[in-house]
């Protein structure tokens, strides 16, 4: 099977969406489709043996739309359809000019002519989507409209059939304009990224394409430029404003080691930057990727709208003939005027509102998200995020910052504070462990070198190391590890305690048997995670850590920090079942960790969310939903956007559905012209595109950083 992505022009609504779906399925060897209104794409994979991409564009090409396999970088459509505006134009001006005109009693044919150009330039697109909805045997609101006018012009209301195609075209047009808005707030992000960067190699500098720049390039960026690649600094040191991509408010102090992303701006010196990744890579184009292919998990909302469309639609369509056939057939009724009652119900059942209620909501809402630092892999996540009762954190990268510190030198008898870490610091230096980078980490910011000479080394997962330094055997790791080396720590139980009851990790070290110091670590309880966890607990949120530590670490962690409930000494396995236990418990449960560590976690819970993306790549693929910083606050902001969203599109679905059952009550009992009910129906859409579009001006209340700085 092979896979390709195709960009299709005049996918604007679900009406082209199922018509797609319908032709796609009915193709040999296909699996996999995947159809994204939002960005006018679908993915699909393919078996080249039975199939080849030409028959899949000329399938889609049956339809009326364009079709173009997406290489490398699509066209991307925009709302401004050149032609079509210029029909709509001039459909409008022929209508008020025709309309003017006959306000001076020209003659009546002159008047007739006029409506019928109007007619015959406006109705070009809408026909043409109802002819391919015709050929294809589907019902939608396009070929409603087209009965509509073309009954309004055998009926002789030639202004109403003139007047309803230019409404109508003009509804089509902002709709599609309303969609296109919510779409291009998370394309703006595409530009974020300079097209060209200053490379330095060979001693020479010049200007290259992004695309063309490897790993390993040096990259030149000037004050007051954008970031161009995701890279290492080099050379040079600068605050970086990293909104657009993390989403923190405030400016980051980058220098030699740290690690810059594309899209960022550099705002004060020049910074040399060693490029990471390629372009098509960065954590930019991550995260445009994921907010575009998140559409495809649809919220229950969009379900209900798609299925109730499937039923509706045909249903207004035997409505309006039966109203226009029964009781004049039946009853003796005057035929001219329940034909018109049969046409306005094809007029006021189209629709658009509802159709719109929901995707433009969420792309919206994911389009806020992404320009926040916030990505959600579908709108399905915002619906779980409002129903979610509990809370779980890991503990290490989630609520505390991820980046042991040791803070208590403690030794015993001769060896002084520097010795002992000269000590315990050589032989760490030979593990991976993080808390032996701790230690190490110490001795340098100590100016204290690891010289010493190293024998017989050892590492022992999870329990420590030992060594020969200098022909003395020694010993540094927990508590366990020194009895099982013959070392006694009996002496010194109440001092290990009582580092423990803190929260901090102790590391003993021993030398010939003997006990020389402890080596006290802890990692800090991250910036703002007080807080939000107390904005959380406040809106009736239960919140409860997760942790491998021992019992007394995650006690003191759990108080600073002041969750709800704990859970200490867990194996990932271990994680998972206390996420169900939780779930049976309490209800829906969101699971928040670093993305790796914590996925089978994540994966069990209603919705998994990824702390500090921005540090790893896989972070994006672990969680539902993706905080690109570190920043704690989001969670809370997670929940507002996700609360909005949702109230959002039930409004929206309500004053659609409160709306076609007025309209529709009204045309059955004749208060209802054409234009009347047509001009009702596009106001009732606009209502809900201008309610939905307010989701992109969501701001983000619980931002602690911004609060700190200011």
């Amino acid at each position: 099977m092979e896979n390709a992505k195709i960009y299709i022009e005049g996918m604007e609504s679900q009406t082209e969406v199922q018509l797609i779906q319908q032709k796609i399925n009915a193709l040999p060897g296909i699996s996999n489709l995947n159809i994204d209104e939002s960005t006018q794409q679908l993915s699909l994979s393919y078996d080249p043996s039975t199939i080849n991409l030409q028959d899949i564009i000329r399938s889609i090409s049956e339809t009326g739309m364009k079709a173009q396999v997406i290489r490398s970088k699509s066209k991307l459509s925009t709302w401004w359809r050149e032609k079509q505006q210029l029909a709509l134009i001039a459909c409008g001006l022929t209508t008020l000019t025709t309309f003017l005109l006959g306000l001076t009693k020209i003659p009546q044919n002159y008047t007739f002519i006029g409506y019928i150009i109007a007619v015959l330039v406006g109705v070009y697109y809408p026909a043409k989507k109802a002819i391919i909805a015709l050929m294809n045997l589907t019902a939608t609101i396009h070929l409603l409209m087209l009965i509509g006018s073309v009954g309004a012009l055998v009926l002789g209301m030639w202004s109403e059939a003139a007047i309803l195609i230019f409404v109508y075209s003009l509804g089509d047009v902002l709709e599609s304009y309303a969609v296109d808005k919510a779409r291009g707030a998370i394309r703006s992000l595409m530009n974020l990224a300079p097209k060209q960067a200053l490379v330095r190699k060979d001693g020479k500098e010049f200007m290259q394409a992004v695309e063309d720049i490897n790993i390993g390039d040096l990259v030149i960026v000037k004050p007051g430029e954008r970031i161009p690649v995701d890279g290492t600094v080099q050379t040079g040191s600068s605050f970086v404003d990293q909104s657009a991509v993390t989403g923190e408010s405030f400016p980051i102090t980058k220098s030699i080691g740290d690690v810059v992303f594309a899209g960022s701006i550099n705002q004060k010196s020049f910074l040399e930057v060693k490029v990471d990744k390629p372009a098509s890579e960065t954590m930019l184009s991550k995260i445009i990727y994921s907010v575009e292919e998140a559409q495809a998990k649809k919220i229950s909302f969009q379900r209900f709208s798609d299925k109730f469309s499937n039923t509706y639609t045909p249903a207004m369509f035997v409505l309006g003939i039966l109203v226009a056939v029964i009781p004049p057939a039946l009853f003796g009724a005057d035929w001219m005027t329940f034909i018109l009652r049969g046409l306005v119900v094809f007029v006021v059942s189209c629709s658009c509102g509802l159709a719109l209620s929901v995707p433009v909501a969420v792309v919206a809402a994911m389009a806020n998200g992404a320009r926040k630092g916030v990505v959600f892999k579908g709108g399905a996540y915002f619906e779980a995020a409002k129903k979610v009762k509990v809370i779980a954190f890991d503990k290490t990268g989630t609520l505390t910052i991820g980046r042991p510190e040791v803070t208590d030198v403690i030794s015993f008898g001769n060896p002084s504070q520097q010795q002992l870490l000269m000590l315990s610091s050589s032989m760490e230096c030979r593990s991976n462990h993080p808390l032996a980078n701790a230690v190490v980490r110490k001795a340098k910011e100590s100016k204290i070198s690891a010289e010493a000479s190293l024998e017989e080394f050892t590492d022992v997962t999870g329990k420590g190391v030992k060594a020969k330094i200098e022909g003395q055997p020694c010993v540094a790791g927990n508590p366990r590890f020194m009895e099982e080396n013959g070392i006694s720590i009996q002496e010194h139980q109440d001092e290990i305690a009582r580092l423990e009851d803190q929260g901090k990790t102790v590391i003993l070290v021993g030398r010939n048997g003997k006990l020389l110091g402890i080596l006290a670590i802890a990692d800090a309880l991250r910036p703002g995670a007080k807080e939000t966890l107390s904005v959380i607990r406040k809106q009736g949120i239960r919140t409860v850590m997760l942790t491998g530590d021992n019992e007394r670490c995650a006690k003191a962690i759990a108080a600073q920090a002041g969750v709800d409930e704990y859970y200490a000494q867990l194996l990932p396995e271990d994680k998972v079942r206390v996420i169900k236990e939780l779930k049976e418990k309490y209800g829906s449960v969101a699971m928040v960790g670093d993305g790796v560590n914590d996925a089978p976690a994540m994966a069990a819970s209603n919705v998994g969310i990824a702390m500090g993306a921005a540090g790893t790549d896989v972070a994006i693929e672990a969680g539902d939903i993706v905080l690109m910083s570190d920043d704690l606050s989001k969670i809370n902001y997670v929940r507002e956007l996700s609360a909005k969203t949702v109230n959002n599109i039930k409004q929206n679905i309500a004053v659609s559905l409160i709306n076609i059952a007025f309209m529709v009550a009204a045309a059955l009992l004749g208060y209802l012209g054409l234009v009347s009910g047509l001009l009702l129906n596009e106001i009732s859409a606009l209502v809900v595109i201008g309610n939905a579009l307010r989701l992109l001006t969501t701001k983000n209340k619980f931002d602690l950083q911004k609060k700190a700085v200011t």
